[in-house]
């Protein structure tokens, strides 16, 4: 598959119900914005299980296609963790699942996962222990983790600062919505930056200025599909993969490309950062 022209929506999750029981016409609107590849995202045991099975099916339709053509089809690979604000839901046996996923072929990255401050669903020391594990799981295994961060600036920078001691970092800071100090230093240790349609929103000049002096190779576009719907659908409901267009038209803006130029670029970093990706 080439990745000229072609949208990468690195972070969607396609196994939450607002998705799933209309995945075909998700997928068929994808395709229509040259949406060709995403990551389905696990938040917990269950999600992740069906981010393979969906990764699975679609990969296999993909292989056993006789159009011989790479514009006809949307390849979605999976993502296998425990969010911050599932943690302390964890059930017995259900890492252990987690583990068990991270070696399927269709799987490029462990997570999401991380830290929240925003929500009061989980002890801060429960969401630590689960994001310790994760990085150990990265390194085993050599996958990128997805990483969420939410109103814990400090804490967060602390923790990675920890794991880097270990060595430079692989993964992405999902959705970024904090600081240019914060994203030079997440960039310094190693991790890529992904926005979402809160980089449309007209209250956030602030995050589009952060964006606009960042490095080209360390950028990615993501959707958070339900979730965040970009202007100017913002009103539309629920988030899509096929919507990953508008931020990708906003970021392209700001360097001052076009968006086939910033497709080809934000979808060769994920290519990079996401290695098992094709």
């Amino acid at each position: 598959m080439q990745a000229r022209s072609s949208w990468t929506d690195t972070h969607a999750h396609l196994a939450d119900k607002g998705l799933r029981h209309n995945a075909e016409s998700v997928l068929t609107n994808a395709l229509g914005a040259r949406v060709h590849r995403l990551i389905c995202v696990g938040v917990d045991a269950e999600a992740s299980t069906e981010a393979v099975r969906l990764s699975r099916m679609s990969q296999s339709a993909s292989a056993n296609s006789s159009s011989g053509s790479d514009d006809l089809r949307v390849v979605i690979w999976a993502s296998v963790g425990i969010h911050p604000n599932h943690a302390q839901q964890e059930r017995e046996g259900d890492w252990e699942s987690i583990l068990k996923l991270s070696s399927e072929p269709e799987v490029c990255a462990v997570g999401e996962t991380g830290l929240d401050r925003y929500w009061d669903d989980c002890p801060f020391d429960v969401q630590q222990r689960n994001f310790d594990r994760h990085w150990e799981l990265s390194r085993a295994t050599g996958l990128p983790v997805i990483i969420h961060s939410r109103d814990c600036d400090a804490e967060m920078l602390a923790a990675l600062r920890t794991q880097y001691r270990q060595g430079p970092l692989r993964g992405v800071m999902h959705s970024f919505c904090s600081d240019l100090r914060v994203a030079e230093e997440c960039i310094s240790m190693g991790l890529y930056i992904s926005f979402s349609g809160m980089l449309t929103y007209k209250k956030n000049d602030a995050l589009r200025e952060v964006a606009a002096r960042l490095p080209l190779d360390r950028l990615l576009v993501e959707t958070d599909a339900p979730y965040l719907s970009p202007e100017p659908k913002r009103s539309v409901r629920p988030n899509e993969p096929s919507l990953v267009v508008h931020t990708g038209a906003v970021l392209a803006d700001l360097f001052g490309l076009t968006p086939e130029k910033m497709s080809e670029v934000t979808t060769k970093n994920a290519l990079r950062l996401f290695s098992k990706m094709r």
